[in-house]
């Protein structure tokens, strides 16, 4: 086949099979440089400048794009802020509330449950256009039992909006969230929201974000007016005030700084200034100078501060009244990075996971992280943030923590439970694909490079139900329900009580396993009995203690022989490290083949402890010497020995019972601190701060999970429904030793009953 010489140019930059799926693209990169080369000669340095052109083409294609989430403590605004967005960008063209009248609700609460309850539970994800740039959001829950869907999120953005209610301020999943942002180092903008409602305080926000959060952040907007009065914004970067027209704010009225705000505009104006000095030598030189500092100049250094998360730009506004979210919009383009700045790593798997910086651009190999699971009408959808390279509706991909091939059948784009179907997508997008067979956090390619990404913090669960059908014929649908609703959330687990044969659900607090129970009924018509909650204990030594076991067997024919011995002993309280085996013995006294099956009998030990019958964490077993036999030695004997001889130390390393113990924030009128805070010492909680705001107390607590069943209600009635609470996991704490003693006693007759 004869070719021109600009095919044979693409095909030495593309390759056969890129270049051909891509001349199907009108949009593409191929067929833009064919209908710009036409006739053209190519020697070398043709070459090289198209290939360079290339690269400018997609460094241009890639500034314009921005992955964002939107996250806060529940009730701040997250999903009505997210609605007026889309509704500003063109997406949807209708406004519809979070607990609207019309029965409609907001776009990105799909769920009928949502709408009812006026949460998200789900992150839903959905792109829009703004200026020309390609903005992909995802909307998280605010609800500390749904912490998984925000950690996730995280995980694959690339900035993120942080929403302060200026009533609440920074409140305990503020701190919650904040923390997740950091952990996944996300640049970030505060929005302080709601600043029309009575006894709205941005600043008094913006100094508790300085306090509690430690951001190094300053206001780049200043409020015209305040609750009712409030009317519009003056951008400190521009010096220019904004005031918001039109049935839906659509309209933005451009014009001066108000004589009256003057004063204040420019003393807000140079803490800005200095704020970000701190942190930006360039900008600091020039401060230092008394040089002018222009807008351009501010708004460089800004965006470079906050990429760098050195700063944190706070911006304002009502997403309600629909004032503030338009300029908001220009701040996510201007200050938070494009998938190129960020800097994402991923593991060589070829390399001992040595990390390898990602280019983020679409001419490197694929690589695509599942970070999101949903059983859709079609089958299960994953969710892919795409790091490098290019994936197409039909190629071939490699699942690298499974080794398995695939076929990608479907490719979509997701606006909230909607789909667009696409051919193609390049580095720096949210997609999702069906068909693909994977767990959340599974790593894709392109078969020619072997990497994975780190997958996202998994906090355990806290809280358990024990939960079965109303009828036999009911089993397959519960089954089907059980397992889907685990593989969408790895915070959700399903166990089987071996003793009593229940199905036992964990999760992250009673509305988390509340919601799964109503959307088996829902989604699978399996109506479920509930049984009371369980409280997810845990049992720990606090004492060295020796083991010295034989385990000696003799049936007739090959016997059973293994002996063990060493001891155990407590570690540090780490969640990343619950149990430690080592094996010190020199020599051998037993072969080395037989050590795994020693650490397989004390790991299956440590499974249930002997007080309540929960696992064991925080051990240390440490293997010093043994015996075997040449005959009868085998693994099954050296792993019942390591079972009954962590048995047999086991009460001499003086258990404990851990229980988990949650972080209340509570908000109550003053009027009933001293009942709440009563109540509060009955629960056995320990009161750590006690704050005012205005005419109402913050209590903070740590109380045991186990005393705070049914809180909700009795809240209600000590406060005459005026008191609100928030609860969240904080650690496992010893019980005291009269409910240790209390634990067991109901431990060993619920065992005698049997």
């Amino acid at each position: 086949m004869v070719r021109s010489s600009a095919t044979r140019l693409l095909y030495a930059l593309c390759g056969e099979k890129t270049l051909s799926t891509s001349l199907r693209s009108s949009s593409s990169f191929a067929l833009l440089i064919l209908e710009n080369t036409r006739g053209r000669r190519f020697s070398t340095g043709n070459l090289a400048r198209v290939k360079d052109e290339k690269d400018a083409f997609w460094k241009e294609a890639l500034e314009k794009v921005r992955n964002i989430g939107i996250s806060a403590h529940i009730d701040s605004g997250k999903t009505t802020l997210t609605e007026r967005i889309l509704f500003y960008t063109g997406k949807i063209h209708e406004i519809h509330e979070v607990r609207g009248r019309d029965g409609v609700g907001a776009k990105m609460d799909s769920m009928d449950l949502e709408r009812e309850k006026g949460i998200t539970i789900q992150s839903a994800a959905t792109y829009c256009t703004w200026n020309g740039y390609q903005v992909n959001i995802i909307d998280t829950p605010g609800h500390v039992d749904f912490t998984i869907e925000v950690e996730r999120a995280l995980r694959v953005l690339d900035g993120a909006i942080l929403v302060l209610c200026s009533v609440g301020g920074v409140q305990s999943q503020s701190i919650t969230v904040d923390r997740q942002m950091r952990r996944y180092e996300v640049p970030r903008l505060a929005f302080i929201n709601k600043l029309d409602r009575m006894g709205a305080d941005p600043w008094k926000v913006l100094n508790q974000a300085r306090s509690k959060l430690r951001h190094h952040s300053a206001a780049v907007q200043v409020p015209i007016g305040l609750e009712e009065e409030f009317q519009g914004l003056v951008d400190l970067v521009k010096m220019k005030a904004y005031f918001f027209h039109g049935a839906n704010g659509e309209e933005i009225v451009t014009s001066d700084v108000p004589a009256n705000l003057e004063a204040l505009v420019t003393e807000k104006r140079r803490e800005l200034i200095e704020v970000v000095s701190e942190v930006d030598d360039k900008l600091a030189e020039s401060f230092l100078n008394d040089d002018p500092i222009s807008s351009d100049d501010l708004e460089m250094a800004i965006r470079r501060a906050t990429i760098a998360r050195k700063f944190v730009p706070v911006f304002m506004g009502s997403a309600f009244k629909n004032k503030g979210v338009q300029p908001l919009l220009d701040g996510v383009l201007n200050y938070l990075p494009c998938p190129t700045e960020v800097g994402s790593h991923a593991l060589d798997q070829t390399k001992n996971e040595e990390k390898v910086l990602l280019s983020g651009t679409p001419l490197g190999p694929l690589v695509a992280l599942a970070f999101k699971l949903e059983e859709g009408r079609f089958g299960q959808l994953t969710y892919l943030r795409i790091y490098e390279g290019i994936i197409r509706k039909g190629d071939f991909i490699i699942n690298v923590n499974t080794g398995k091939k695939i076929k990608v059948p479907r490719l979509v784009r997701m606006h909230s439970n909607e789909m667009e179907d696409i051919q193609e997508a390049h580095s720096g997008q949210i997609v999702a694909v069906f068909g693909v067979d994977c767990a959340s956090g599974d790593t894709f390619t392109d078969g020619s490079v072997r990497y994975t990404m780190t997958s996202m913090n998994v906090p355990e669960p806290v809280m358990s139900l024990a939960v079965s059908p109303v009828s036999k014929d009911f089993g397959g649908q519960f089954s089907k329900a059980l397992n889907r609703f685990q593989r969408e959330d790895p915070t959700f687990r399903v166990g089987l009580d071996t003793e009593s044969g229940q199905t036992i659900i964990s999760g992250m607090g009673e509305l988390h396993l509340d919601i799964y129970v109503e959307r088996i009924r829902r989604e699978y018509k399996v109506d479920a009995v509930v049984g009371k909650p369980r409280v997810n204990f845990r049992e720990t030594v606090t004492q060295r203690a020796e083991f010295d076991y034989l385990h000696k067997k003799q049936s007739g024919g090959q016997g059973q022989y293994g002996r063990v011995c060493g001891y155990v002993e407590p570690l540090p309280m780490d969640p990343s490290t619950k149990f430690e085996f080592e094996n010190l013995i020199i020599g051998q006294v037993i072969p080395s083949n037989f050590i795994p099956a020693i650490e397989k009998g004390f790991r299956e030990a440590s499974n249930s402890g002997s007080l309540i019958g929960h696992p064991v964490e925080y051990i240390r077993v440490v293997l010093t010497d043994g015996a075997s036999h040449a005959v009868d030695s085998s693994e099954l004997a050296f792993k019942l020995a390591a079972i009954y001889a962590f048995r047999q130390c086991y009460a001499a390393a003086k258990p404990v019972i851990l229980e988990p113990t949650m972080l209340v924030e509570l908000k109550v009128p003053t009027e009933f601190q001293g009942t709440v805070t009563g109540d509060i010492n009955k629960r056995k909680g320990v009161i750590v701060g006690n704050d005012q705001d205005g005419d109402d107390s913050v209590i903070t607590a740590h109380v045991p999970l186990n005393n705070m069943f049914g809180y909700s209600t009795a809240l209600r009635s000590m406060t005459q429904g005026k008191g609100e609470f928030t609860m969240e996991y904080k650690e496992h704490l010893p019980v005291s030793q009269d409910v240790q003693m209390q634990l067991v006693n109901t431990y060993k007759a619920s065992k005698a009953a049997e």
